[in-house]
């Protein structure tokens, strides 16, 4: 293992690794290093880091010293120095007539050499421009022909999405970047859609091409021969994006239907002849694959969720798990009257009977409403007609069909006769 810390000399460049030498680095620390340039100023952006030795190009550069207050001095004059040699470099560009475009100069922390870095779309003859650079500045003067990436990564600015450029802020290096991309990802071939500010194909191409490498390899290509849960038919088109396939039934070819990749079983992956001998599986085997939904949410179990939430936020009990209180009070009403209505109805001797046989004697059974005193003699009417008393003793079956009571009713009211009373 070996300790090292990440700099950066420039805002949004590359990252290099560097000795700490026993000091601890913490990120946004100024620092002195010794580079193949001389002393350097950079700007810790990864602490101290202990890494395999195989991680790192070694022999590692130690650090000299972190940034004092003169050396932060040193540096802010050396930018005011590169804002009037610019100024001087343009002048002497034009004077000159070179077909060069300057772009940005940096001053070594010492001041010892200037390096002018310029943008040209063919080979520059700059000697006699160096000569005059030395005579102004007396320091070792080196110009550094540039790319359009590189020119944008310097200046910076927004892209087509509005936000600034990324190699400018985040990329540490540049992104290989293709034209497969744009065809894989479905995109526009129009360049003016797919290209950056600097004029080349745009670094977040990169971004996605993984994502939609792997969703290729789970989806058909057009004109794939497939089976679905309605019958076998042709792909027509691809959503990568939604991972779904448009796809032409030989039963209704004019109307293209819509499954997800899960829903369909490729036959031939893009375009060809079909199998010879094929013969398509049947119906019910094809049922199988269609996508099972589970059943939507119960809004009332979403609601009372986001009650006991609220409840124990405050510090009190849930009563999510609860039932309602109107379908509790719905269903006591719906008891009450079908026990009313049960209290009238007759039930027949081979019925009881057979209650009376299959119960065990000893056990009561529980009715919902409370327990009333059973009569002594209940009458049982059989289907013949004839009358059976059977008396009730201790431990016996209770029998919770009873005769229909008249409560508060007017004389001549009812329209029925009551029932006769046990003897």
């Amino acid at each position: 293992m070996i300790e090292i810390i990440g700099v950066r000399f420039k805002s949004g460049g590359k990252q290099y690794y560097f000795d700490p030498s026993g000091l601890a680095v913490e990120p946004g620390q100024g620092v002195i290093l010794e580079t193949s340039r001389g002393l350097e100023y950079g700007e810790c952006v990864q602490g101290n880091t202990s890494v395999e030795d195989e991680a790192v190009v070694q022999p590692l550069r130690p650090v000299v010293r972190l940034a004092t207050e003169k050396d932060l001095e040193t540096v802010a004059r050396n930018r005011e120095k590169e804002e009037k040699a610019f100024t001087i470099c343009q002048q002497k560009i034009l004077e000159h007539g070179l077909d060069m475009k300057l772009v940005e100069v940096e001053y070594s922390f010492e001041g010892n050499k200037i390096l002018f870095f310029f943008t040209s779309e063919g080979r520059v003859d700059f000697r006699s421009l160096v000569k005059d650079l030395a005579s102004i500045f007396h320091a070792r003067i080196e110009l550094r022909q540039i790319g359009v990436r590189d020119e944008a990564k310097m200046l910076g600015g927004l892209g087509i999405c509005g936000k600034p450029f990324c190699c400018s802020t985040f990329l540490d290096e540049f992104q290989p970047v293709s034209i497969k991309m744009a065809k894989t990802q479905n995109l526009s071939l129009n360049p003016t859609k797919i290209s950056g500010t600097c004029g080349r194909l745009m670094c977040c191409l990169k971004y996605e091409q993984d994502a939609y490498e792997d969703i290729l390899k789970r989806s058909p290509k057009n004109e794939s021969f497939v089976e679905t849960p309605d019958g076998v038919g042709t792909v027509s088109s691809v959503n990568l994006l939604r991972e779904t396939v448009k796809v032409r039934l030989d039963d209704q070819p004019d109307t293209p239907r819509c499954y997800h990749n899960c829903e369909i079983c490729v036959v031939r992956n893009g375009k060809g002849r079909r199998p010879e001998g094929y013969t398509p599986p049947p119906p019910e085997e094809l049922a199988k694959l269609r996508k099972v939904t589970p059943p939507p949410e119960d809004p009332s179990l979403r609601l009372s969720a986001h009650l006991d939430t609220a409840l124990a936020g405050l510090g009190m009990k849930g009563t999510a798990t609860d039932p309602p209180v109107q379908d509790s009070i719905d269903t006591d009403r719906s008891s009450r009257r079908s026990r009313g209505r049960n209290r009238g109805t007759k039930q027949s001797a081979s019925e009881g009977q057979r209650q009376k046989t299959a119960e065990p004697a000893g056990e009561k059974q529980v009715s919902p409403s409370k327990p009333r005193k059973a009569r002594e003699t209940p009458r049982i009417k059989e289907s013949a007609g004839a009358e059976i008393n059977a008396p009730i003793t201790e431990g016996a079956e209770k029998k919770t069909h009873r005769r229909r009571r008249y409560r508060n009713k007017a004389k001549g009211d009812s329209g029925q006769k009551a029932p006769p009373k046990a003897e």
